[in-house]
């Protein structure tokens, strides 16, 4: 079949790199793509929220099964968009409609969400600019630190936890008055803390059956030893070793069943990705969001790890038939690294030559941000390369990961040297 990945980030490469294994994929189109897609498929320069220009695509190239990458053209309803579009109809997409995708879109409706159906998480309110004062009297009656969260998109910088009342007084009013974040801050949900160990959990689901993913945890923070603020994401290791057996099955039972059954319940319909961030407190699973698609850079880790067919995985999904799916795993660790722009999360240059990928070996290379210009390979974006490795333990993943990030060269070039330090 012809398939059509949208996005052009490390998720998006990483996901493009296991179907271009398939025998069942014809042709792979990447749109936009990046330097890394380019070499596996065809790159075309159509940005992910252009659903005209995305019809096209389809049509000229006899488009089979479209996979949505990233969470924005989700939440504006890419799905629907062909739902609704007599000559699209036929085309399968991976990604859920954009009632569904609320759960990324909106975190106050992802609360009630799982309030509704039991599905243990922290307990919070939500503030708008009407209701400021209300929320200082809210931020009072909890114990530091705090935790502020811009109700919208904000890719993936919309959350703050801060351990002093009175800055947390001060970007309360930042965010609703001042639209810190923009249109996402409108409201904002806080929550108390909860204080554990954080990982991920991925779920594919068909909207009635779910297969459950490894875990994978990430590292968010730019500094080590998790300090400085926060990124899309420095690296990430799967599997996460303190998920055990007993944990995962508390995941399942409490949170992943209810999850599924209840987007059921509550009419929401969903093919594709579902992103579960947790944290382990004490020995119990809490959630703490929801996103609609994989993460970044855990897809990195997770998808290399699947040794299924991933087309027919995503066949499936499309068909509603994942139960007759037997999804396998690679049962070694993988990890990856992330090397960033200097400056980043805040201003960074573009542009800056990457020299040393065809020196890499024993690991697989992931472009996040990077084009091609005038034949060279360059930096375009924040982050820029991912580098992931398989090892029997995450050690030994990480020694792998860490010797070829070595050989990568940019001016300005950053990453992170302390990932497990945690665990």
């Amino acid at each position: 079949m012809n398939i059509l990945v949208l996005g052009s980030g490390g998720r998006e490469h990483a996901i493009a790199y296991k179907i271009s294994q398939s025998t069942k994929c014809k042709n792979l189109f990447v749109a936009p793509g990046n330097a890394g897609t380019a070499s596996i498929a065809n790159n075309i320069a159509v940005g992910v929220n252009d659903f005209e220009e995305i019809k096209k695509v389809v049509l000229d190239n006899e488009i089979d099964l479209v996979v949505v990458g990233p969470e924005d053209p989700l939440v504006r309803g890419v799905h629907d968009f062909f739902l609704s579009d007599a000559e699209l109809a036929h085309v399968s997409v991976i990604g859920p409609q954009k009632a569904a995708a609320e759960l990324e879109g909106s975190k106050e409706f992802a609360k009630e969400f799982m309030m509704r159906h039991n599905i243990p998480t922290a307990a919070y309110e939500s503030f708008t600019a009407e209701t400021l004062t209300k929320g200082y009297q809210f931020l009072e009656t909890l114990q530091p630190p705090y935790v502020l969260k811009a109700d919208g998109l904000a890719a993936g910088k919309g959350v703050l936890i801060l351990d002093d009342l009175d800055e947390a007084k001060k970007e309360l009013e930042s965010m609703l008055l001042d639209s810190k974040f923009g249109a996402a801050s409108a409201t904002v949900v806080i929550e108390e803390f909860l204080d554990g160990i954080e990982l991920s959990c991925f779920v594919l689901t068909d909207g009635n059956n779910y297969k459950v993913l490894p875990t994978a945890k990430d590292y968010k923070r730019i500094g080590e030893g998790d300090t400085g603020l926060n990124t899309g994401g420095m690296g990430a290791i799967s599997p996460v070793p303190f998920a055990d057996s007993t944990f995962m099955q508390k995941i399942e039972d409490r949170i992943v069943k209810p999850t599924v059954e209840g987007l059921k319940k509550d009419n929401l319909p969903y093919v594709g990705f579902i992103f579960i961030g947790l944290i382990k407190v004490g020995d119990d699973p809490k959630v703490i969001e929801y996103n609609v698609r994989m993460g970044d850079p855990e897809t990195e880790v997770v998808i290399p790890r699947i040794t299924s067919d991933l087309v027919d995985v995503l066949d499936a999904m499309a068909k509603g038939t994942l139960d007759q799916i037997n999804l396998e795993i690679d049962g070694r660790t993988a990890t990856t690294v992330m090397a960033v722009s200097g400056g980043y999360p805040e201003a960074y240059e573009k542009g800056k030559e990457i020299s040393g990928i065809d020196k890499v070996q024993d690991s697989i290379v992931f472009h996040a941000g990077t084009k091609v210009n005038d034949g060279k390979v360059v930096t375009n974006g924040g982050r820029v390369i991912a580098v992931t490795s398989f090892g029997n333990d995450f050690q030994s993943a990480l020694k792998t990961s860490y010797r070829n990030m070595e050989l990568l060269e940019f001016d300005g070039m950053y990453y992170r040297k302390d990932l497990g330090f945690d665990l």
